[in-house]
């Protein structure tokens, strides 16, 4: 019997009515492989994942398989997005076994959990040396019966190397370590198509973020053109939508071109507070176009974000997004169908599949009003085409993110409908996800989700509350956000001063994850770091900051040997190296206050409030008069201010 019916998952939903007998995670189905004498396989994806489907449609909609499944295993399928903790321990023993992980992942274990068996994606037929998941799953239940010591003992050793790899070395990331962080960055560059390594290429935003912090502080060149090169070949390549706005989720060739389509919160909340940063008429654009895209795509009924939307359409990867050069002309005529497909690089052998090509803006256009007409007509005509499905549920830690993105583009783009949208989502989260005090990390069509939040959406809604509460001035968002890291310190603290994922009366697993790097978006410990150091920030609080400090101390290594997976906890430490830099506004509403404020904004890693003067809680202003009248700015590092200043020139001077 499948009894993924009453799921909350989206993606679980999506395979309610396979033939494979499928369980949700929890103890009955270790409890009916133990009686049956059977291993467990696990099977873990997400709603948006291509490869996920065609798993599913080749082999779990096979009924053949689904009976051989039946019978001889107990079968669990997990969100990994509703189960980061149990996705975490799986992938790294999948990456111990194989040397690469990716999703679907498909592990068997015994009836402790303990894994001896990893891998990815399986075809339902052998092809290229690789064999069919039919023959994985014989060898398998072959090797369970007439093996056991041999299973008993590799599951030993993969649960012992997991439990080992939670050890973290403690370090610095001073002065040093950042500027050696930026020369291993330059050495792992791609300087004729921006960004770093080879294809598959991800949008590195939190290492953009890094590195702009960086140049701001030191004035490096090279960080400078790092990430100016790759800021700039993103938005101009086809991995960014031309017509609406948005990044998809990587790009399958190094120059940017095609990408894989399917569009993620994460990556889209984070690069929207990259580019709102960078500026310029090209980072101001695209900051705006997927702000807008947030809003119009995956904003939800209830006022959160929705976690994705797919890749395929009618069940063809890029559909939706693809043109042909007739394409163009039937919707704009012969004159402007052709002036687009030069400026979009819609070519008649296509850039994609099947003749059909991404939209690139590899330049401006010469006619910027012509180009708008055409976007418009394109975009609706786009609308009319099959939509991929969207993963609607509302993940915290993304809309943690989302609220953040949100609050910095509406702030530096003098947009108030992105703070207001951030602020719905904020609330959202507080009336819905925090139950009994404790943040939950799903949910959906207002219905809340069991499982409770990990160390990423106590990290990430923190980061959030605190960048409404510079938003919007209202002490309130501070009080939500001290309560999450209030939890944190309480049930998610290591002994050596850092973090597990997992809290410590949480549920046991195999290995309680503990993972630093950062990786699709922030890993707990660095969206953490930042979280207790914009607090400590605001309110001056210096249990928070030292916990910052220490909390950072254990990512000091990876940081310095792979900043590519580190960048958040890079940023922040750039941030904190730089005081943080605390700067509070004060004076009445207008052109005065609102220069000062431009000004403030646009400080990478700095912590900003304006308020006039008496009427916010938050301790950063407290005590700030006006300067004979008129708007002030006060600068402080560590809340040791420097004199008030009323030239917005004279702004960290």
């Amino acid at each position: 019997m499948n009894r993924l019916g009453a799921a909350t998952s989206p993606y679980l939903l999506q395979h309610k009515g396979n033939p494979v007998d499928w369980w949700e995670w929890g103890e009955e189905p270790f409890a009916q492989a133990r009686a049956r004498n059977v291993p467990v396989l696990l099977s873990v994806g997400y709603a948006a994942c291509h490869w996920c489907h065609v798993m599913a449609h080749e082999s779990f909609e096979d009924a053949e398989t689904a009976a051989y499944l039946n019978e001889h295993f107990v079968s669990i399928k997990v969100d990994r997005e509703e189960r980061p903790d149990i996705d975490a321990v799986y992938m790294s023993a999948t990456t111990a076994m194989t040397g690469h992980g990716g999703w679907p992942m498909t592990c068997v274990l015994d009836h402790d959990g303990r894994p001896f068996f990893a891998g990815t994606y399986f075809p339902d037929q052998p092809r290229h040396g690789q064999p069919s998941f039919r023959q994985v799953l014989e060898a398998l239940r072959d090797a369970w019966d007439s093996r056991g010591d041999d299973v008993r003992r590799v599951a030993a050793n993969i649960t012992e190397h997991l439990r080992r790899e939670s050890a973290l070395p403690a370090g610095s990331l001073d002065e040093e370590a950042l500027a050696g962080a930026v020369q291993t960055l330059a050495a792992e560059f791609d300087p004729t198509a921006g960004g770093f390594g080879n294809a598959p290429k991800f949008p590195p935003s939190m290492v953009l973020a890094f590195l702009e912090r960086h140049a701001h502080r030191t004035g490096s060149a090279v960080a400078r053109q790092l990430l100016d090169a790759t800021c700039t070949a993103m938005a101009r390549g086809g991995i960014y939508d031309q017509l609406g706005g948005g990044f998809a989720r990587y790009s399958v060739d190094r120059d940017w071109v095609v990408p894989h389509f399917e569009k993620m919160l994460y990556d889209n909340a984070l690069l929207l507070g990259v580019y709102a940063r960078w500026g310029g008429a090209l980072g101001e654009r695209v900051a705006r176009e997927t702000a807008d895209f947030l809003l119009r795509e995956l904003r939800t009924a209830e006022g959160g974000f929705a976690s994705a939307l797919d890749a395929d359409s009618e069940g063809v990867e890029g559909k939706f997004y693809a043109w042909t050069p007739a394409e163009l002309v039937a919707v704009l005529g012969e004159d402007d169908g052709a002036w687009a497909a030069e400026l979009f690089t819609v070519t008649q052998a296509g850039t994609f599949e099947e003749g059909a090509s991404t939209l690139q803006l590899l330049h401006d256009p010469d006619d910027p009003e012509r180009y708008a007409e055409v976007r418009r007509r394109l975009l609706a005509a786009r609308a009319e085409r099959v939509r991929p499905e969207r993963d609607d549920k509302i993940v915290a830690a993304w809309n943690g993110l989302a609220i953040s993105g949100l609050c910095q583009a509406g702030l530096l783009l003098d947009e108030p409908a992105y703070v207001e949208a951030a602020v719905a989502a904020g609330e959202l989260l507080v009336g819905l996800h925090l139950v009994n005090g404790r943040l939950r990390r799903v949910s959906r069509e207002r219905l809340v989700g069991s499982p409770d939040g990990v160390l990423e959406d106590l990290g990430c809604v923190a980061s959030g509350f605190v960048a409404l509460a510079q938003a919007t001035a209202d002490s309130v968002w501070l009080d939500r956000a001290k309560l999450l890291l209030d939890d944190a310190l309480a049930r998610f603290r290591a002994d050596d001063g850092g973090f597990h994922d997992t809290a410590s009366d949480a549920a046991a697993l195999v290995a309680r994850p503990r993972d630093p790097s950062d990786n699709a978006s922030p890993s707990g410990l660095s969206s953490m770091v930042h979280a207790l150091a914009e607090y400590a920030a605001l309110t001056g609080a210096g249990d928070y900051r030292t916990a910052a400090e220490e909390a950072l101390a254990t990512v000091a290594t990876l940081g310095a040997k792979a900043p590519r997976f580190a960048g958040w906890s890079l940023a922040a430490a750039e941030a904190m190296l730089d005081g943080p830099v605390e700067i509070a506004v004060v004076g009445e509403p207008g052109a005065a206050r609102d220069a000062l404020a431009a000004v403030a904004r646009r400080t990478p890693g700095a912590v900003v409030v304006v308020a006039e003067p008496g009427a916010s809680a938050i301790p950063l202003l407290r005590d700030r008069p006006t300067v004979d009248g008129r708007p002030a700015a006060y600068v402080c590092r560590n809340l040791v201010c420097e004199r008030p200043v009323t030239d917005p020139s004279l702004i960290l001077q």
